[in-house]
């Protein structure tokens, strides 16, 4: 996620309290009425993606982000900081000194929230399942260097992995590492539906218009034995088609708070608001938009084409036209703040340039204009992707050197799904990070069985990634990271446009908004409460 010289403090916690609340938190407050998130994103199921809440599909910020307090991990990460510690483990840690035995000690008495006991057993069949189904657009790639599991006991876990891996504690922070009940969830296929079993500090209750999710309820779950100290009884989510009527929602106090899709015109206007009711908290971000490229697609096959596009894509006036600054140009896949972070797109291509980008494709023997067409979703990344997308049509045919056409896919899941089986050449996508580490910006996109399914290989890279997992001191690690990015700005399998920042909007009797996000830009709705407004 990054680009130019600001560093946002990533890694070093959330910013300083912005309290929206003064005062006590007291639950859900005196009234018993639950604390209301508004998301504007649609969950829904189909059929190639039947299950948005089992953690063998679910691979999307706000999916993942109803597992977290529904689902426990073995490892959490912390309030702030990037160092997991432990939840339904009493003890984690190493057993070896090559970072290729990981050995879990369970707390006693976990509970599902049926009632059933949670054993090793159940934390080795969710591990397993997960990598058995392996689904196409799933989170698969978090766990498949597991070799083996072992449970030499009803509390003890030992994972065996295929190479070093100094992430993988914070790999077990995530809902790929969820447990489930193996009595209740399939091991061979996906759980369909929107129930949820789980032993996280919450139970759900989901409702739906036919297959589209409206809203989440999630409770205190009274037999929850973890690490976290809920600050509330009671959390609804509710899904809005829009960032506005989302906006229109909270200013009438019909939800509490609200964190992704704001439109830059909303940030601006919620910044300069009136509303004594409503504060606008800002926070490091860690999300990052860029373009997939399909390699093996005719039109973007030869790399001086997709290196013809990286010259001439303008990131800043792209933020300013489109974002109002709401972010900052990205010329790496690794996000500034990050260790190894380099700008290695703008090392190589500087700043925009129609006669360097004419001498690459003229190079190429490639014909102008070249022919392409870019797809991106309508809704799942809020409003302004069409203007983004609209503004990178005009940028490229500006040239002269493109005729692109653009298309907007308005269902998500049909849009991963097409994706992913390489029915699009070039199509746009974000990324909030599964953990706070520059091998998360990586690893998921590159290689065999890669979350966007890409073609695109590189043997020295592949070479590169393991070399890096084996540094248990991440800061060893940055050379590797920045050979991987100098390579890929060479290839160019992804172009990296911008990286975004965190705005929580929240009504001034929520307290516990500064702790809303952790350090991979994760929603921690146990951090919510309410308190007296001001």
């Amino acid at each position: 996620m990054n680009r130019k010289t600001l560093v946002l403090p990533a890694l070093a916690g959330l910013l300083a309290p912005v309290l929206a609340a003064c005062g006590s938190s007291d639950g859900a407050g005196g009234s018993g009425d639950p604390i209301v998130v508004g998301v504007a994103t649609q969950i829904e199921a189909t059929k190639a993606a039947p299950a948005p809440f089992d953690p063998a599909q679910a691979y999307d910020v706000d999916a993942m982000n109803v597992l977290r307090g529904t689902l426990q991990t073995l490892m959490r990460l912390p309030r702030t900081g990037t160092a997991p510690v432990p939840e339904a483990a009493k003890t984690c840690g190493f057993s070896d000194t090559r970072n290729e035995q990981f050995r879990c000690t369970l707390r006693s008495d976990l509970k599902f929230s049926n009632g059933h006991a949670l054993t090793a057993q159940d934390v080795k069949f969710s591990i397993d399942r997960v990598q058995k189904i392996n689904y196409a657009n799933g989170p698969g790639t978090l766990v498949n260097d597991i070799d083996k599991v072992e449970t030499p006991s009803d509390t003890e876990v030992v994972f065996h992995l295929k190479k070093p891996d100094a992430t993988f504690p914070q790999k077990l922070t995530t809902p790929a590492a969820g447990i489930v009940d193996h009595r209740v969830y399939p091991k061979d296929h996906l759980y369909n539906g929107f129930e949820l079993v789980g032993s996280g500090p919450y139970t759900l209750k989901a409702e739906h218009s036919g297959q589209r999710v409206t809203k989440v309820v999630f409770t205190k779950n009274p037999t929850y034995k973890g690490a976290v100290k809920p600050l509330n009884n009671k959390v609804a989510m509710r899904f809005f088609g829009s960032s506005s009527d989302m906006e229109t929602a909270l200013r009438k106090g019909d939800i509490d708070l609200m964190n992704r899709g704001l439109s830059p015109n909303q940030v601006k206007g919620l910044k300069n608001s009136r509303d004594e009711h409503i504060t606008l908290q800002e926070m490091p971000g860690q999300e990052i938009r860029y373009l997939a490229f399909n390699t093996k697609d005719p039109s973007v096959s030869d790399p001086a084409v997709r290196q013809a596009m990286a010259q001439l894509v303008n990131r800043s006036q792209m933020l300013r036209d489109v974002y109002s600054y709401a972010g900052d140009p990205l010329y790496s896949l690794v996000p500034t703040g990050l260790t190894g972070h380099i700008n290695s797109f703008f090392t190589k291509y500087g700043n925009p340039s129609v006669p360097a980008a004419r001498k690459i494709l003229e190079q190429a023997n490639i014909h102008t204009p070249v022919k392409l067409t870019l797809t991106y979703t309508e809704n799942h990344y809020g409003a302004s992707t069409a203007k983004e997308f609209a503004a990178l049509q005009k940028q490229l045919n500006a040239s002269k050197l493109f005729d692109v056409d653009i298309k907007g896919i308005r269902n998500w899941q049909q849009f991963r799904t097409d994706s992913s089986e390489g029915k699009y050449a070039i199509y746009g996508m974000g990324w909030f990070p599964d953990i706070p580490d520059a091998d998360n910006y990586i690893a998921p996109f590159l290689g065999k069985g890669n979350f966007l399914n890409s073609p695109y290989r590189n043997a020295k890279i592949d070479q590169l990634i393991p070399a890096t997992r084996q540094q248990t001191d991440r800061n060893a690690a940055g050379a590797g990271f920045k050979e991987v990015q100098n390579i890929l700005a060479e290839d160019v399998p992804i172009l990296p446009l911008w990286q975004g920042k965190q705005y929580v909007a929240a009504r001034d009797d929520i307290t516990g908004v500064e702790w809303a996000l952790n350090s991979s830009s994760a929603l921690q709705i146990w951090e919510l409460g309410r308190g007296v407004a001001d």
